[in-house]
Protein backbone atom coordinates (compact mmCIF):
# COMPACT_ATOMS: atom_id res chain seq x y z
CA UNK A 1 0.00 0.00 0.00
CA UNK A 2 0.96 3.56 -0.63
CA UNK A 3 -0.08 7.15 1.10
CA UNK A 4 2.26 8.87 -1.18
CA UNK A 5 -0.37 9.85 -3.26
CA UNK A 6 -2.80 10.86 -0.72
CA UNK A 7 -0.10 12.56 1.63
CA UNK A 8 1.19 15.04 -1.28
CA UNK A 9 -2.27 16.33 -2.30
CA UNK A 10 -2.76 17.13 1.41
CA UNK A 11 0.29 19.03 1.20
CA UNK A 12 -0.58 20.60 -1.94
CA UNK A 13 -3.72 21.32 -0.90
CA UNK A 14 -2.94 22.80 1.96
CA UNK A 15 -0.09 24.54 0.11
CA UNK A 16 -3.64 26.01 -1.95
CA UNK A 17 -5.05 27.20 1.31
CA UNK A 18 -2.24 29.20 2.49
CA UNK A 19 -2.28 30.73 -1.19
CA UNK A 20 -5.97 31.64 -0.83
CA UNK A 21 -5.99 32.76 2.86
CA UNK A 22 -2.62 35.19 1.56
CA UNK A 23 -5.17 36.32 -1.01
CA UNK A 24 -7.72 36.80 0.95
CA UNK A 25 -5.95 38.56 3.65
CA UNK A 26 -4.30 41.10 1.20
CA UNK A 27 -7.68 41.85 -0.50
CA UNK A 28 -7.87 45.85 0.82
CA UNK A 29 -3.79 46.39 0.66
CA UNK A 30 -3.22 48.88 -1.88
CA UNK A 31 -0.89 48.08 -5.01
CA UNK A 32 -1.04 44.13 -3.47
CA UNK A 33 -1.20 41.47 -6.44
CA UNK A 34 -2.88 37.89 -5.94
CA UNK A 35 -1.19 35.14 -6.10
CA UNK A 36 -1.83 31.24 -7.06
CA UNK A 37 0.03 28.44 -6.55
CA UNK A 38 0.65 26.10 -9.50
CA UNK A 39 0.84 22.36 -9.53
CA UNK A 40 2.66 19.49 -11.06
CA UNK A 41 1.92 15.36 -10.75
CA UNK A 42 5.05 13.18 -9.88
CA UNK A 43 6.58 10.03 -11.72
CA UNK A 44 9.26 8.44 -10.20
CA UNK A 45 11.82 7.26 -12.86
CA UNK A 46 13.86 3.87 -12.79
CA UNK A 47 17.38 3.58 -14.46
CA UNK A 48 15.86 2.89 -17.41
CA UNK A 49 12.85 5.51 -17.18
CA UNK A 50 9.36 5.72 -16.46
CA UNK A 51 7.23 2.63 -16.62
CA UNK A 52 3.90 2.89 -18.97
CA UNK A 53 1.99 1.77 -16.46
CA UNK A 54 3.03 3.71 -13.67
CA UNK A 55 0.16 5.65 -12.21
CA UNK A 56 2.34 8.29 -10.17
CA UNK A 57 3.19 9.58 -6.89
CA UNK A 58 1.17 12.32 -6.73
CA UNK A 59 1.21 16.10 -6.91
CA UNK A 60 3.56 18.98 -6.15
CA UNK A 61 3.49 22.75 -6.13
CA UNK A 62 5.53 23.37 -8.62
CA UNK A 63 5.48 27.84 -8.20
CA UNK A 64 3.43 29.87 -6.77
CA UNK A 65 3.01 32.89 -9.13
CA UNK A 66 2.08 36.32 -8.63
CA UNK A 67 0.02 37.74 -10.93
CA UNK A 68 0.59 41.64 -11.82
CA UNK A 69 -2.82 42.24 -13.92
CA UNK A 70 -4.27 45.97 -13.40
CA UNK A 71 -6.16 46.79 -9.97
CA UNK A 72 -8.72 49.10 -9.86
CA UNK A 73 -8.06 52.64 -8.82
CA UNK A 74 -9.93 54.59 -6.88
CA UNK A 75 -9.79 58.50 -5.96
CA UNK A 76 -8.29 60.39 -2.80
CA UNK A 77 -7.83 63.65 -1.54
CA UNK A 78 -3.96 63.30 -1.39
CA UNK A 79 -1.84 64.59 -4.05
CA UNK A 80 0.58 62.73 -3.65
CA UNK A 81 -1.54 59.55 -3.70
CA UNK A 82 -0.41 58.36 -7.21
CA UNK A 83 -1.55 55.13 -8.80
CA UNK A 84 0.03 53.46 -11.89
CA UNK A 85 -2.22 52.97 -14.97
CA UNK A 86 -1.09 50.53 -17.34
CA UNK A 87 2.41 48.57 -16.52
CA UNK A 88 5.48 49.96 -14.62
CA UNK A 89 6.61 50.26 -10.81
CA UNK A 90 7.47 52.93 -8.78
CA UNK A 91 11.51 52.62 -8.55
CA UNK A 92 11.94 52.48 -4.12
CA UNK A 93 15.35 54.07 -2.63
CA UNK A 94 16.03 52.93 0.74
CA UNK A 95 19.42 53.70 1.89
CA UNK A 96 20.81 52.82 -1.41
CA UNK A 97 18.95 49.37 -2.17
CA UNK A 98 16.54 49.59 -5.04
CA UNK A 99 12.70 47.99 -4.60
CA UNK A 100 9.75 48.41 -6.91
CA UNK A 101 5.87 48.41 -5.58
CA UNK A 102 2.54 49.48 -7.26
CA UNK A 103 1.86 50.97 -3.90
CA UNK A 104 1.43 54.81 -4.28
CA UNK A 105 0.76 55.75 -0.63
CA UNK A 106 3.07 58.41 -0.41
CA UNK A 107 3.85 61.78 1.58
CA UNK A 108 6.65 64.25 2.53
CA UNK A 109 9.26 63.62 5.45
CA UNK A 110 10.73 66.38 7.44
CA UNK A 111 13.16 66.94 4.66
CA UNK A 112 10.93 67.15 1.63
CA UNK A 113 11.61 63.57 0.52
CA UNK A 114 8.79 62.04 -0.65
CA UNK A 115 8.58 58.32 0.86
CA UNK A 116 6.18 55.55 1.62
CA UNK A 117 4.91 53.81 4.25
CA UNK A 118 8.75 51.86 5.03
CA UNK A 119 10.30 55.04 4.67
CA UNK A 120 11.93 54.45 1.29
CA UNK A 121 12.34 57.45 -0.85
CA UNK A 122 10.55 57.82 -4.27
CA UNK A 123 12.99 58.13 -7.23
CA UNK A 124 13.01 60.11 -10.72
CA UNK A 125 14.72 62.93 -12.59
CA UNK A 126 15.71 66.13 -11.34
CA UNK A 127 14.72 69.66 -11.78
CA UNK A 128 16.76 72.80 -11.59
CA UNK A 129 15.66 76.11 -10.12
CA UNK A 130 13.60 76.98 -13.18
CA UNK A 131 11.35 73.89 -13.95
CA UNK A 132 13.67 72.75 -16.29
CA UNK A 133 13.47 68.42 -15.85
CA UNK A 134 16.64 66.92 -16.62
CA UNK A 135 16.41 62.91 -17.63
CA UNK A 136 19.45 60.83 -16.87
CA UNK A 137 20.48 59.13 -14.09
CA UNK A 138 17.12 58.86 -11.29
CA UNK A 139 17.87 60.37 -7.82
CA UNK A 140 15.77 60.46 -4.95
CA UNK A 141 12.69 63.06 -5.37
CA UNK A 142 13.26 65.90 -2.97
CA UNK A 143 10.62 69.22 -2.89
CA UNK A 144 11.39 72.37 -2.41
CA UNK A 145 8.78 73.82 0.05
CA UNK A 146 10.07 77.27 0.13
CA UNK A 147 8.41 80.88 -1.33
CA UNK A 148 9.29 81.72 -4.65
CA UNK A 149 11.34 84.74 -5.66
CA UNK A 150 9.69 87.55 -7.80
CA UNK A 151 10.90 87.84 -11.03
CA UNK A 152 11.25 91.05 -12.60
CA UNK A 153 9.19 91.46 -15.91
CA UNK A 154 11.92 91.70 -18.62
CA UNK A 155 9.77 90.82 -21.99
CA UNK A 156 6.16 91.17 -22.83
CA UNK A 157 4.02 90.19 -25.64
CA UNK A 158 0.68 92.89 -27.04
CA UNK A 159 -1.45 91.80 -29.60
CA UNK A 160 -4.42 93.89 -30.84
CA UNK A 161 -6.35 94.60 -33.90
CA UNK A 162 -7.20 98.44 -34.55
CA UNK A 163 -9.94 99.74 -36.32
CA UNK A 164 -9.30 100.68 -39.47
CA UNK A 165 -12.41 102.42 -39.47
CA UNK A 166 -11.55 104.75 -36.57
CA UNK A 167 -11.33 108.58 -37.52
CA UNK A 168 -8.33 110.99 -37.04
CA UNK A 169 -9.09 112.66 -33.08
CA UNK A 170 -9.09 116.63 -33.45
CA UNK A 171 -8.54 117.27 -30.25
CA UNK A 172 -5.30 117.15 -28.20
CA UNK A 173 -4.41 113.46 -26.68
CA UNK A 174 -5.73 112.92 -23.21
CA UNK A 175 -5.83 109.82 -21.16
CA UNK A 176 -9.21 111.50 -19.61
CA UNK A 177 -10.89 112.16 -23.02
CA UNK A 178 -11.85 108.53 -24.33
CA UNK A 179 -12.70 110.08 -28.09
CA UNK A 180 -8.49 111.25 -28.31
CA UNK A 181 -7.43 107.35 -28.84
CA UNK A 182 -9.75 104.30 -29.97
CA UNK A 183 -8.14 101.62 -27.48
CA UNK A 184 -6.12 101.43 -24.35
CA UNK A 185 -4.76 97.83 -23.07
CA UNK A 186 -3.69 97.45 -19.52
CA UNK A 187 -0.54 95.84 -18.78
CA UNK A 188 1.10 94.74 -15.08
CA UNK A 189 4.71 94.09 -14.98
CA UNK A 190 7.24 94.04 -11.86
CA UNK A 191 10.16 94.75 -10.40
CA UNK A 192 12.86 93.18 -9.13
CA UNK A 193 11.52 92.78 -5.55
CA UNK A 194 8.24 91.90 -6.68
CA UNK A 195 6.19 95.33 -6.69
CA UNK A 196 3.24 95.47 -9.33
CA UNK A 197 3.05 98.42 -11.44
CA UNK A 198 0.79 98.85 -14.29
CA UNK A 199 1.53 100.01 -17.35
CA UNK A 200 -1.25 101.38 -19.91
CA UNK A 201 -0.93 101.61 -23.52
CA UNK A 202 -3.21 103.76 -25.63
CA UNK A 203 -3.75 103.88 -29.75
CA UNK A 204 -4.38 107.26 -31.16
CA UNK A 205 -5.38 107.18 -35.30
CA UNK A 206 -2.55 109.79 -37.06
CA UNK A 207 -3.60 109.42 -40.17
CA UNK A 208 -4.23 106.75 -43.09
CA UNK A 209 -2.08 102.95 -41.61
CA UNK A 210 -0.67 105.25 -39.08
CA UNK A 211 -0.94 105.05 -35.34
CA UNK A 212 0.73 106.70 -32.77
CA UNK A 213 1.18 104.61 -28.95
CA UNK A 214 0.97 106.40 -25.62
CA UNK A 215 1.65 104.70 -22.50
CA UNK A 216 1.40 105.73 -18.44
CA UNK A 217 2.37 103.90 -15.51
CA UNK A 218 0.45 103.99 -12.53
CA UNK A 219 -1.64 106.99 -13.80
CA UNK A 220 1.35 108.97 -14.87
CA UNK A 221 2.48 109.31 -18.36
CA UNK A 222 5.81 108.42 -19.85
CA UNK A 223 7.78 110.07 -22.04
CA UNK A 224 6.62 114.14 -20.38
CA UNK A 225 3.75 113.19 -22.14
CA UNK A 226 4.90 112.58 -25.89
CA UNK A 227 4.23 109.13 -28.09
CA UNK A 228 6.40 106.46 -27.41
CA UNK A 229 6.08 104.56 -30.59
CA UNK A 230 4.54 105.25 -33.77
CA UNK A 231 3.41 102.31 -35.95
CA UNK A 232 2.30 101.98 -39.87
CA UNK A 233 0.55 99.52 -41.70
CA UNK A 234 0.17 98.28 -45.53
CA UNK A 235 -2.80 97.79 -47.41
CA UNK A 236 -3.54 94.50 -46.04
CA UNK A 237 -3.81 95.71 -42.51
CA UNK A 238 -0.36 94.00 -40.97
CA UNK A 239 2.38 95.70 -39.78
CA UNK A 240 4.61 97.45 -42.57
CA UNK A 241 8.38 96.16 -43.30
CA UNK A 242 9.22 100.09 -42.60
CA UNK A 243 7.30 99.95 -38.97
CA UNK A 244 9.07 98.62 -35.58
CA UNK A 245 7.64 95.69 -34.13
CA UNK A 246 8.93 95.91 -31.00
CA UNK A 247 7.98 99.01 -28.63
CA UNK A 248 10.67 99.42 -25.90
CA UNK A 249 9.35 101.21 -22.67
CA UNK A 250 11.43 102.52 -19.89
CA UNK A 251 8.91 102.01 -16.94
CA UNK A 252 9.65 104.26 -13.90
CA UNK A 253 9.84 102.37 -10.82
CA UNK A 254 11.19 103.30 -7.42
CA UNK A 255 14.73 104.24 -6.79
CA UNK A 256 15.42 101.41 -4.58
CA UNK A 257 14.78 98.60 -7.43
CA UNK A 258 16.91 100.31 -9.91
CA UNK A 259 14.57 103.50 -10.87
CA UNK A 260 14.16 102.55 -14.17
CA UNK A 261 12.32 99.25 -15.35
CA UNK A 262 13.21 98.15 -19.38
CA UNK A 263 10.47 96.19 -21.05
CA UNK A 264 10.48 95.07 -24.74
CA UNK A 265 7.05 94.89 -25.76
CA UNK A 266 6.54 92.44 -28.49
CA UNK A 267 4.30 94.02 -31.41
CA UNK A 268 4.73 91.90 -34.16
CA UNK A 269 1.43 90.31 -34.72
CA UNK A 270 -0.98 93.44 -34.44
CA UNK A 271 -3.29 94.18 -37.24
CA UNK A 272 -5.28 97.13 -38.77
CA UNK A 273 -8.56 95.65 -40.04
CA UNK A 274 -11.75 96.98 -40.28
CA UNK A 275 -13.17 94.72 -37.07
CA UNK A 276 -13.75 96.80 -33.78
CA UNK A 277 -10.69 97.40 -31.59
CA UNK A 278 -9.65 94.02 -29.51
CA UNK A 279 -7.12 92.53 -27.64
CA UNK A 280 -5.46 88.71 -28.71
CA UNK A 281 -2.97 88.23 -26.42
CA UNK A 282 -1.03 90.35 -23.53
CA UNK A 283 0.86 88.58 -21.65
CA UNK A 284 4.71 89.16 -19.54
CA UNK A 285 7.28 87.53 -17.91
CA UNK A 286 7.54 88.65 -14.56
CA UNK A 287 5.58 87.91 -11.28
CA UNK A 288 5.03 88.72 -7.28
CA UNK A 289 6.33 86.37 -4.79
CA UNK A 290 4.60 83.66 -3.77
CA UNK A 291 3.81 81.19 -1.51
CA UNK A 292 3.68 77.37 -2.00
CA UNK A 293 -0.05 76.19 -2.43
CA UNK A 294 0.27 72.68 -3.58
CA UNK A 295 1.72 69.99 -5.35
CA UNK A 296 0.31 68.11 -8.75
CA UNK A 297 1.39 65.18 -10.65
CA UNK A 298 0.71 64.65 -14.16
CA UNK A 299 -0.11 61.93 -16.06
CA UNK A 300 4.16 61.84 -17.30
CA UNK A 301 5.07 62.04 -13.80
CA UNK A 302 5.61 65.60 -13.44
CA UNK A 303 5.76 67.15 -10.00
CA UNK A 304 4.16 70.82 -10.52
CA UNK A 305 4.38 72.70 -7.44
CA UNK A 306 1.56 75.28 -7.46
CA UNK A 307 1.98 79.09 -5.53
CA UNK A 308 -0.07 81.83 -4.37
CA UNK A 309 0.92 84.37 -7.16
CA UNK A 310 0.16 81.88 -10.27
CA UNK A 311 2.97 80.47 -10.82
CA UNK A 312 3.32 76.63 -11.38
CA UNK A 313 7.68 75.40 -11.55
CA UNK A 314 8.48 71.56 -11.98
CA UNK A 315 10.13 69.89 -9.48
CA UNK A 316 10.80 66.82 -10.95
CA UNK A 317 9.72 63.85 -12.70
CA UNK A 318 8.70 60.58 -11.15
CA UNK A 319 10.39 57.05 -13.16
CA UNK A 320 8.72 53.77 -13.86
CA UNK A 321 10.85 50.78 -13.81
CA UNK A 322 9.32 47.50 -16.03
CA UNK A 323 11.04 43.96 -16.18
CA UNK A 324 10.88 41.51 -19.46
CA UNK A 325 9.60 39.11 -16.65
CA UNK A 326 7.72 40.83 -13.66
CA UNK A 327 7.02 36.83 -11.92
CA UNK A 328 10.33 36.83 -11.88
CA UNK A 329 10.45 39.85 -8.81
CA UNK A 330 11.18 38.37 -5.57
CA UNK A 331 8.53 39.60 -2.99
CA UNK A 332 9.90 41.35 0.06
CA UNK A 333 7.03 42.03 1.57
CA UNK A 334 5.11 45.68 2.38
CA UNK A 335 3.96 45.61 -1.22
CA UNK A 336 8.31 45.81 -2.21
CA UNK A 337 9.64 43.40 -4.89
CA UNK A 338 13.05 43.29 -5.77
CA UNK A 339 14.57 42.33 -9.34
CA UNK A 340 16.43 38.65 -9.96
CA UNK A 341 17.92 37.02 -13.06
CA UNK A 342 14.59 35.53 -13.76
CA UNK A 343 12.99 38.83 -13.70
CA UNK A 344 15.62 40.40 -16.10
CA UNK A 345 17.14 44.31 -15.70
CA UNK A 346 14.33 46.99 -14.92
CA UNK A 347 13.80 49.19 -18.03
CA UNK A 348 13.69 52.51 -16.45
CA UNK A 349 11.56 55.86 -18.11
CA UNK A 350 8.98 58.40 -17.67
CA UNK A 351 5.59 57.40 -17.45
CA UNK A 352 3.71 57.17 -21.04
CA UNK A 353 6.86 56.04 -22.66
CA UNK A 354 7.59 52.67 -23.98
CA UNK A 355 5.52 49.76 -22.33
CA UNK A 356 5.33 51.97 -19.12
CA UNK A 357 1.44 53.33 -18.15
CA UNK A 358 0.86 56.67 -17.08
CA UNK A 359 0.34 58.19 -13.75
CA UNK A 360 -2.75 59.16 -11.84
CA UNK A 361 -2.51 61.96 -9.35
CA UNK A 362 -4.62 61.56 -6.16
CA UNK A 363 -5.78 58.43 -7.50
CA UNK A 364 -4.66 54.43 -5.74
CA UNK A 365 -4.39 51.26 -7.39
CA UNK A 366 -6.13 48.61 -5.03
CA UNK A 367 -5.13 45.38 -4.52
CA UNK A 368 -6.38 42.68 -7.73
CA UNK A 369 -7.86 40.04 -5.62
CA UNK A 370 -11.37 38.94 -6.81
CA UNK A 371 -12.45 38.14 -3.57
CA UNK A 372 -15.28 36.22 -4.69
CA UNK A 373 -13.46 34.03 -6.93
CA UNK A 374 -11.26 33.18 -4.10
CA UNK A 375 -14.02 32.14 -1.61
CA UNK A 376 -14.92 29.50 -4.38
CA UNK A 377 -11.74 28.66 -5.00
CA UNK A 378 -10.76 27.98 -1.33
CA UNK A 379 -13.98 25.75 -1.30
CA UNK A 380 -12.78 23.64 -3.81
CA UNK A 381 -9.22 23.57 -2.32
CA UNK A 382 -11.30 21.98 1.25
CA UNK A 383 -13.18 19.53 -0.94
CA UNK A 384 -9.95 18.61 -2.77
CA UNK A 385 -8.43 18.13 0.69
CA UNK A 386 -11.22 15.94 1.80
CA UNK A 387 -11.30 13.95 -0.97
CA UNK A 388 -7.11 13.34 -0.30
CA UNK A 389 -7.93 12.55 3.34
CA UNK A 390 -10.15 10.06 1.50
CA UNK A 391 -7.97 8.12 -0.14
CA UNK A 392 -5.66 7.93 2.77
CA UNK A 393 -8.29 6.57 4.60
CA UNK A 394 -9.00 4.14 2.18
CA UNK A 395 -5.73 2.95 1.95
CA UNK A 396 -5.55 2.87 5.76
CA UNK A 397 -8.71 -0.01 5.50
CA UNK A 398 -7.04 -1.93 2.64
CA UNK A 399 -4.02 -2.15 4.82
CA UNK A 400 -5.88 -2.88 7.58
CA UNK A 401 -7.45 -5.77 5.61
CA UNK A 402 -4.44 -7.32 5.14
CA UNK A 403 -3.17 -7.27 8.59
CA UNK A 404 -6.12 -9.17 9.45
CA UNK A 405 -5.64 -11.84 7.40
CA UNK A 406 -4.75 -15.16 8.68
Amino acid sequence: MSFQQGLSGLNAAARNLDVIGHNVANANTVGAKSSRAEFADVYANSLYGASAVSPGIGTTVAAVAQQFTQGDISSTNNALDIAVSGQGFFRISDGGEITYTRNGQFRLDNEGYIINAQGGRLTGYPANDIGEVNPGMPVELKLQTRDVAPRATDAAVVTVNLASTATVPTAPFSVNNGSTYSGAVPLGVYDSQGGDHTVTMYFRKTGDNTWDVYAATDGTLMNSGAAVGTFTFDVDGRLATTSPTTLTLNVPVPAAVGGTLTVPIDMSKMTQQGSSFSVFEQSQTGYAPGRLAGFSVGADGTIMSRYTNGQTLAQGQVVLANFANPQGLLSLGGNQWVETSDSGVPLVGAPGTGSLGDLKSGALEQSNVDLTAELVNMITAQRVYQANAQTIRAQDQLLQTIVNLR
